[in-house]
Formats: structure tokens, sequence, C-alpha cells
């Protein structure tokens, strides 16, 4: 044996020994603890976002790793503890209650219960964060997510496997177009989440009482982090909905989640950033806040046959100040996102509800997400009201206007009338279809503005007495051939004449 042999084999003898000796603990202490973080000292081995134990049941998650101690977010339990109190690793990542148990109910990220109807024995327990589904597991977005809409269904289609970004002003309506796209998948077989991060207990208490009027929360269930809460528990909230909508996305069922909202997500999640000491960036938010919203909603996609074909379409919702949507977080989400519904507050102070700016909203995924007849119905809707909306601003200034302008004006004014809806009142795809033919084909011009939704209710009425088989032929095919149209021009004509005697 020469003397390089024995120096190896020296060498992993050595090795073998020191590996022996090793020790890792599992326990280590409280250096210090405030504002919801706990320092802890003494545990070397501990993993990223692994839970930990300490003393009056309180729990917390791993944050940060640094070279002598560990950030700590307190996620319950932190207002009984103290320095020097013992912090043990449990060895698991943070984990939430899924199952179909959760439907119709209220609960906290945890999937504790928050509603007073006892206990949740959910199927199983899944960790909130999990690696995004691959683009060869994933299929193309071609199956519409009807919202009861006119203006979204027509215009900005959004489809199963989606992320459609609502952005806005406060207090423009955001939640309003959540709830009935929520409202409108009643029988439609889509289980619905709603993620309330940060908002008030009583304004999601009065979301949850419509949705029950409605028969909504039969199939929907609502994770609530309210502002009360501290940060930790904000910053989980939506990781955790993601979690508990992929339960059903692994059985092959379609599954709707909204984020409301992203914005206060981010603020919670910049104030344990910074008091993990970690360094600002713009607008104080951390480097990493960008990639915190794109692992969320890169989970939501559309899964293959062989995988189930389940979906998850994500509407997450984003706050704006002033309409300024070039600020960070709004540029963040709408890079992330297949396209955004701009809500205008000078539009929603006019009086036009839903107050969608057409020009600023986009669909990405366009009408792929759209049946036969919604595009025949809506082809030229955007182009018309664009058109309407650039002469609007030139006719301010003149009064002499030619008649190609006026006939533009007139057309425009009797497609917003007909653009507009009341809250908590969707629309089946039908509804749609007879509103948006009478405004294709010119039968709203010969009506006046302020009675265009009179008209049309009772157009409506009588079309579904008049024309049900011809209404069934429709819905069978999901489109409208050439004598469905004559007949529908027939029975729309009828109506008209009717409404004016």
């Amino acid at each position: 044996m020469g003397k390089q042999d024995n120096l190896a084999l020296l060498l992993k003898k050595e090795i073998e020994s020191f590996a022996g000796k090793v020790e890792t603990s599992e326990e280590g202490t409280i250096l210090s603890i405030g504002d919801g973080i706990a320092r802890v000292y003494g545990l070397p081995d501990v993993m990223m976002g692994e839970l930990i134990h300490f003393p009056h049941d309180a729990e917390g998650l791993v944050m940060n790793l640094d070279e002598e101690e560990i950030g700590v977010a307190l996620l319950k339990g932190g207002e009984l503890l103290k320095e020097g109190d013992y912090a043990r690793r449990t060895r698991r990542v943070i984990e939430t209650v899924v199952g179909d148990e959760l439907l119709g109910r209220v609960v906290s990220p945890l999937g504790e219960p928050l509603d007073g109807k006892g206990p949740i024995h959910g199927d199983a327990m899944r960790p909130i964060e999990r690696i995004a589904p691959g683009v060869m597991e994933r299929k193309s977005v071609d199956h519409p997510l009807h919202t009861g809409i006119k203006a979204i269904d027509s215009m900005i289609p959004i489809g199963r496997g989606q992320r459609e970004l609502i952005i806005g002003d406060r207090q423009t309506g955001k939640t309003s177009l959540a709830m009935d796209a929520i409202i409108s998948q009643k029988g439609e077989g889509v289980k619905c989440i709603y993620v309330a991060i940060g908002q008030k207990n009583s304004s999601v208490a009065d979301f949850v009482d419509l949705l029950r009027k409605k028969g909504a929360m039969d199939y929907t269930l609502v994770v609530n982090a309210s502002a009360s809460e501290e940060a930790p528990i904000l910053y989980i909230a939506p990781f955790a909905g993601m979690a508990m909508a992929e339960y059903w996305l692994e059985k092959g069922e379609d599954v709707l989640i909204i984020f409301d909202d992203l914005s206060k997500h981010a603020v919670s999640y910049r104030a344990l950033s910074l008091l993990l000491r970690r360094s600002p960036g713009r607008e104080a938010y951390p480097g990493d806040i960008f990639y915190l919203h794109s692992r969320l909603l890169e989970r939501a996609c559309r899964l293959k046959e062989s995988r189930g074909g389940g979906s998850i379409t994500a509407l997450p919702i984003v706050e704006t100040q002033a309409g300024d949507i070039s600020a960070y977080i709004p540029t963040n989400i709408i890079s992330i996102t297949d396209g955004q519904i701009f809500l205008d507050s000078s539009a929603f102070a006019s009086g036009q509800r839903p107050a969608i700016d057409i020009g600023l909203s986009v669909s990405r995924v366009g009408s792929s997400a759209q049946t036969k007849a919604m595009k025949q119905v809506s082809r030229s809707l955007k182009m018309s009201i664009a058109n309407y909306q650039e002469n609007l601003s030139f006719a301010q200034f003149g009064s002499d206007l030619d008649e190609s302008t006026r006939k533009i004006l007139h057309h425009g004014d009797r497609a917003m009338e007909a653009l507009k809806q009341r809250n908590g009142e969707p629309l089946s795809e039908q509804d749609e279809i007879l509103t948006l033919f009478a405004l294709e084909h010119g039968y709203l011009d010969k009506v006046e503005k302020d009675e265009v939704v009179s008209f049309l209710k009772e157009m409506i009425s009588e079309i579904r007495r008049s024309k049900g088989d011809l209404l069934k032929k429709i819905n069978q095919m999901h489109q409208i051939d050439k004598e469905s149209e004559e007949e529908l021009k027939k029975g729309i004509e009828e109506a008209l004449s009717f409404f004016k005697a």
C-alpha cells in the first residue's frame, strides 16, 4: 500500500468519525420577540418555511435563515411568548385543511372555522406552497367561464384556467364584479373560493349573506384573513386558498378563485420583510415581491385530459391610487396575468355600472374563451364603443355635427345603456346573447335612450315566451345560423312594435 493510499484511508476514517459526532439541535431559544417576529438562536438545521412550535401552543413560520439566528413570523399565540422561551422544530412545512367539507364555510387560512358552525374534518392536509404544473402538463384555455356580466363576456372574455386581473381605485365595484362571477357559476359545476385579505369582518359577512341569499354558498368557500389579523396570516392567505383549490383541480374539477385583494397582501409582505430586516427596494417593497405573486398565480391553469382536465381560474384584485396603473404592484401583476379589467372611477361617478374602461381592459385569451354565438353578436361591439368614446370627446367642443357622427353617438349611447347592469344580478348567456343581438342589428337605435333597459327586459321576456324552441336550438348549437337569425329578428321586431304601442 503506497503513501497516497494510506492518506486516503486516514482521511476516510476521520470523516466517518467526525460524522458520528455531529449532533443536530431540535430546540432553540427565543432571543427577542416583538411585532409578530421572534428571533431564535440554536436551530442550525431548520428549513425555510418550516413550522416552529413554542410554549402555549404558539406556532410560527421560518422566514429568515441567518448565520447565528433565524427569523420566525408568528402565526398564533405570540402574545404569550417572552424572551428565553423554547422554540422547537416540527420538521413540517405549513399546511392547511382541504376537502369538500369546506364548501359553504368561512375559514381561516389554516382551515379553522370562523362561522360558528362547528369543527371541520377535511379530507386531507396540504402544504400551502407548491411548484406550479409544468408547461407539458397544461392545456390551452378554450372553454368560457361565464361571469354573467355583459361587458365582460362580450368584450373581455374569461376562460377556465385563465388569470384575469380586476384593477381600479377604491369603491369602483371590483368586489361586486367578483361576487357576480361567483353567483353565475350556479349550475355550471365550478367550485368557488373567495379569499378576503385585509378586509373588514363586517364586509366579509355582507358578502357571505349575499352569496347565501343567491344560493351560491353551496359551492363556495370563503377564506378570511381579516384586517385585525397579524401580517403573517394575511401573507399565507392566498397560498392557503390556492392549496384548497388544487385539491379539486387534481380531481379533474373546475375552480374559480378570487384574491381580494393582492395590494393588501403585498403590504403585509412588505411589513414582514421590513420587520425581518430585509433590504427594501422600490416603494419599500422587498425585491422578491414579484416572485411572490408570480409563484402564486402560476398555479392557476388548465390541465391536460391525461391529468384530469381540471382548471383553476384566478381573478386577483388590485387597488390603484388615483387610477395609477403604472405603480409597482399593479405593473407587476399586470405582467403576470392574462389580461386585466380596468374599472374607471370617473365612469363609476357618472353612473356607468359596471364602470369598465374598455380601452384599458383586455383579455389575452380573447375569443378562444367564447362560444360561437357570443362571438357572432359581439364582434363589432368593442370597436363601436371605442369609436363612440372618441367622437364623444370631440362632440363636446362643437354643436354642428355631421350625420355619420350623430349616428355613431346615437348608437353608442344605446350601447352604453345596454351594457349597464345592477350588482348581484348576473345574466344567463342566453339573455346576454339576446341583448347583444338586438344591439348589433340596430334595434336599440329605434328606442329612446332612457327606455333601453325597460325595452330589453320586455323583449327578453317576450322572446322567451314566444320563441322557446328557438332559444333551445341556439343553446344546443352554441351558434346562430341563418334561419335562427331571421326568426330572432322577427321576434325582436314584434317585441319592438308591442313596446312602442
